[in-house]
């Protein structure tokens, strides 16, 4: 049994505001080891369960954040950037049986720590077939074309809410409390450690191939805090404007539609302008 950890950041336990997860500063740099006990917890807790291989794919900016030194010595780390399906990387080989959302948060636009859709800012809405999609949206849609479950999410409690509506039978760990964008109430590492290697292995037995999910469009819509912003999207072939600020495409697959998604947010990063964005 393989199990794949997409691990990213703003979800982590005691992660809540900017400086917690960029690279580079202090709060990034203590923040990280609770980051990284999150994430080896949900590896212990599926070894736990019945787990052979656990592979984590690094999801959080640079994708260089995670403390190998730190982590169980069964576990393989995918780290780096550039990698064909970004956040769920590795999960189309054919050999992944579940897969893990940790350190998660809500989508753009709507309330939760930290919450964003790729872009920090920038992006103030993503509709996915009409419905506003969070990161954890966009990824169980491309993890069940490849026929893989969701089975366990970790963030703050709002997080766990937009997983019910994506990942129903998930296990979903809340590791801090939703108070603003800025702000949460936070469980010491310690507890979050325990609840999520806990949850993490009773999420074993949720895992198994499943069919693929295959035969439907997917129309992504994005909404953009600029009206620049929305016009640098059109460079994507097929991309087009949709409405003031706005942008849509619609792809026959998830694959090609996350892979578009990750083409726009990389053009429209590109053509941010200092203070006034």
């Amino acid at each position: 049994m393989k199990i794949l950890i997409s691990a990213d950041m703003e979800g982590a336990t005691g992660v809540t505001w900017p400086a917690d997860v960029l690279p580079g500063t202090p709060q990034w740099e203590r923040c990280r080891s609770m980051f990284t006990s999150d994430v080896n917890a949900a590896a212990l807790g599926f070894y736990d369960g019945g787990a052979d291989e656990v592979l984590v794919n690094e999801a959080h900016w640079s994708m260089r954040n995670l403390l190998l030194e730190h982590m169980d010595e069964r576990v393989e780390m995918l780290t780096g950037k550039h990698k064909s399906l970004s956040m769920v990387e590795g999960i189309q080989h054919g050999d992944v049986d579940a897969v893990a959302f940790v350190g998660y948060h809500t989508g753009a636009g709507t309330e939760g720590v930290l919450a964003h859709t790729y872009l920090a800012n920038s992006i103030t809405g993503v509709w996915l077939n009409g419905t506003r999609a969070s990161e954890g949206l966009l990824n169980a849609h491309v993890a069940a074309e490849y026929g893989v479950p969701v089975v366990l999410v970790t963030g703050d409690d709002l997080t766990c809410v937009d997983a019910d509506g994506y990942a129903p039978d998930a296990r979903k760990v809340a590791v801090k409390d939703h108070v603003s964008r800025y702000a949460a109430v936070c469980r010491t590492p310690a507890r979050t450690a325990a609840d999520i290697r806990a949850a993490a292995r009773s999420a074993t037995a949720l895992a198994g191939r499943r069919d693929p999910v295959t035969g439907g469009t997917f129309t992504v819509e994005l909404e953009f805090d600029a009206e620049h912003l929305a016009a640098a999207a059109t460079v994507v072939p097929g991309v087009a404007a949709s409405g003031e600020r706005r942008v849509a495409y619609t792809s026959a697959t998830m694959y090609e539609g996350i892979r578009t998604f990750k083409a726009v947010t990389t053009i429209v990063s590109a053509a941010v302008e200092e203070q006034y964005g």
